[in-house]
C-alpha cells in the first residue's frame, strides 16, 4: 500500500500567452487530493481519469495491461470539481505517484507532467514549486525561486465549467491581444518569488486577472477590484477556465473578518456566496 498527495489551486496566479504561447502558473493551497493505492480488487466508484493514469503508467514501464486489475485506488478529496481547483490533476498526479510508490518504481516529476497532459490540459500544481507551465504539451517547465507569504481568500461560485469546454473557446486572437500584459505579470512574478514580495505577485496575478476578463469574465468584477482596493490587499487572482476567484491577503496584515464584511455589503456573496481562508503553498505531491 502506498500514499500520495497533491494540492488543489485557486486558479491560476497567472494564465495566458507567454513565450509564444498559451502557459500558465498556477496558485497551489494547502487542500488535498490524498489517494491511496492498494494491491485488490479495483472499485466500482473509481474516477475514471485514475484509473486511465494507472493504465499510462504501466504502458510507460512496459508493464502488461492486466496488472491493472490487481490495483485498487481510493480517492480521497473534498476539493470542488470543474471550477478551476484543478481537482483533476490533483487526482492523477497523486494517483501516479502513490502507483509508483506501490509498485516501488521510478516517476521523476517530468515524467509525471508528461502522463497528465497525454489525459488532459494540467495545472502546475505538481511541481514543488511555482512554476511556468505549458499545460497543453508540457514543453515547458520555468522553476521560479521563493514563495512569498500569502494567503487565499477563495471565493466559490456554484457555476462549472469544465477544462474541456474552456479549451473548446475560440481564445488564440484575444490571449495574444494580450500578450503584452501577461509579459508584465510573468515577470513581476519572477520578480515577487526572487524578493518573497507578496505585493509584486498579487500585482502580476491581478493584470492577468484583468486580461482574463476579456476570455471568460467574472462576474462584478469591477467590484471585487473595488473590494481589493478598499482592503490594502495584494490583488487577486481568477480561475482562468473556471469559476472561482482568489483574494491575496496575510490574515496577520488584512483583517479578513472586515473582508467578509464587504462581500456581503457589496453585494458580492450573491456570485460567491461560499468563501475559504487557505494558505498558498509551492505545490507538490507528497
Amino acid at each position: 500500500m502506498a500514499q500520495a498527495q497533491c494540492p488543489a489551486s485557486c486558479g491560476e496566479l497567472i494564465q495566458g500567452w507567454i513565450l509564444g504561447s498559451e502557459k500558465l502558473v498556477s496558485c497551489p493551497v494547502d487542500w488535498y487530493s490524498c489517494v491511496e493505492v492498494t494491491s485488490g480488487k479495483p472499485r466500482n466508484d473509481e474516477r475514471p481519469l485514475t484509473r486511465a493514469m494507472v493504465r499510462q503508467l504501466l504502458a510507460h514501464w512496459q508493464l502488461p495491461p492486466g496488472l491493472g486489475q490487481t490495483l485498487r485506488i481510493a480517492c480521497h478529496s473534498t476539493i470542488p470539481v470543474a471550477k478551476g481547483m484543478a481537482s483533476s490533476t490533483a487526482d492523477i498526479a497523486a494517483t501516479a505517484v502513490a502507483t509508483a510508490r506501490h509498485l516501488q518504481l521510478p516517476l521523476d516529476v517530468r515524467t509525471l507532467a508528461q502522463l497528465c497532459v497525454a489525459l488532459e490540459p494540467t495545472d502546475s500544481t505538481l511541481f514543488p514549486q511555482l512554476t511556468l507551465f505549458d499545460h497543453n504539451t508540457a514543453g515547458t517547465q520555468i522553476h521560479c525561486g521563493g514563495l512569498p507569504q500569502v494567503e487565499v481568500l477563495v471565493l466559490e461560485s456554484p457555476l462549472t465549467l469544465t477544462t474541456a469546454d474552456y479549451h473548446r473557446l475560440p481564445r488564440r486572437q484575444i490571449l495574444q491581444e494580450n500578450a503584452t500584459a501577461l509579459e508584465s505579470a510573468w515577470g513581476k512574478l519572477q520578480q515577487a518569488c526572487a524578493e518573497n514580495n507578496a505585493t509584486l505577485l498579487g500585482e502580476a496575478a491581478t493584470i492577468s486577472a484583468i486580461a482574463s476578463q476579456a476570455l471568460l469574465p467574472k462576474p462584478a468584477f469591477n467590484t471585487l477590484l473595488r473590494l481589493v482596493e478598499r482592503g490594502d490587499l495584494y490583488g487577486l487572482n481568477v480561475a482562468h477556465s473556471g469559476s472561482v476567484v482568489g483574494l491575496l491577503l496575510d490574515s496577520d496584515r488584512h483583517d479578513v473578518e472586515a473582508v467578509r464584511g464587504w462581500l456581503k455589503e457589496m453585494k458580492l456573496l450573491a456570485h460567491w456566496p461560499q468563501n475559504f481562508l487557505l494558505k498558498m503553498v509551492a505545490g507538490g505531491v507528497t
